[in-house]
């Protein structure tokens, strides 16, 4: 009814992301608040998605898996995306089956123990402990020890500078790979031939990340700490009732912090930065830099970077980051 200062694209184009007038085959699309130009694709390891007039097409994968990140002081990633932080000195059940009432069963546990790193109270995972029926493999001290057996159970142990891998095979219900760098990151990657229902710190793996918060009594928690404590292997351990910030404990070590794990943001992961967001990354390495003043601070910080070019190596981006100065491999 009135005219209105401004800019307006003709009829058939649209605003692109700088401010340009395009036709509906050149829009961007979004992903994770990174833009994506047409044709360009992004992979989940379900799916492969595809830049399409501004909307993303998604193809299924024949196989699909999904991977849970337990890193630094307490950094998890779910099975279906969830991210969050905490602090508790006790052992957790990460991953586990047989969860629902039917089938209370369970072919396998896996089960982190923490320890205290630091004087503000934050917490390493330190030990992981693998039960398969009788067959159990614990992980600490940067070595593992294997006891007992399983007939059921086939696994394979391989080893490179960084790592050591765990390949394991449930028949008829599961394909895991599971990997440790030997200090305080363990990954859990999982394909499984059954919809057999897994619980733990690693999520109900049901594709929903908003009912991963699930706990052992099988109702969704309000928030991440009644979560955790729900799935405490030892019911006598304390509760955890609030989650420390190291860099309010420690500012001395902020600045510090901020400038080594700034390499995350820098040139040298550049080739990564449309591929997957950084910023998480970047943030739990300044809070684990600024946690870990008990020693081994700089082994903090390069275990935080490590998981950023993982994550950047499962999307086919591989990073050349270590030095002998800087986060050398021995």
């Amino acid at each position: 009814t009135k005219c209105e200062s401004g800019c307006v694209c003709a009829d058939g184009l649209y605003e692109n992301l700088d401010g340009g007038c395009v036709p509906a085959e050149e829009c961007p699309c979004e992903y994770g608040g990174l833009a994506y130009g047409r044709g360009e694709q992004i992979q989940t390891e379900c799916e492969i998605c595809t830049c399409t007039k501004g909307k993303w097409k998604c193809v299924q994968k024949t196989r699909c898996s999904s991977t849970c990140n337990l890193y630094g002081e307490g950094h998890i990633t779910t099975f279906d995306g969830q991210r969050f932080v905490f602090d508790g000195n006790c052992e957790y059940i990460l991953a586990m089956d047989g969860c629902s009432v039917n089938r209370p069963v369970s072919s396998f546990k896996i089960v982190t123990e923490n320890v205290i790193c630091g004087k503000s109270g934050v917490t390493c995972s330190r030990s992981i402990s693998i039960y398969l029926g009788n067959l159990t493999i614990i992980l600490r001290d940067e070595t593992f020890a294997i006891s007992g057996e399983n007939s059921a159970v086939q696994y394979k142990v391989r080893k490179n500078a960084l790592h050591l891998m765990f390949d394991i095979i449930i028949p008829g219900k599961y394909n895991m790979t599971l990997i440790w760098n030997k200090h305080m990151n363990f990954f859990i990657k999982i394909s499984r031939e059954t919809q057999e229902t897994i619980c733990g710190l690693c999520g109900n793996y049901n594709g929903n990340m908003k009912d991963d918060f699930e706990t052992r009594s099988k109702y969704v928690a309000s928030n991440e700490l009644e979560f955790v404590n729900s799935w405490k292997e030892n019911p006598l351990c304390g509760d955890v009732y609030f989650v420390v910030d190291p860099c309010s404990k420690n500012p001395y070590r902020k600045a510090w912090a901020e400038k080594t794990c700034s390499i995350i943001n820098s040139h040298v992961f550049s080739a990564c930065h449309n591929k997957v967001n950084r910023m998480p990354y970047y943030e739990a390495c300044v809070r684990d830099s600024c946690g870990c003043d008990i020693g081994g601070d700089c082994q903090c910080m390069c275990d935080a970077i490590a998981v950023y070019a993982m994550a950047c190596l499962e999307k086919g981006i591989c990073i050349d980051w270590r030095t002998p100065e800087f986060c050398r491999k021995f």
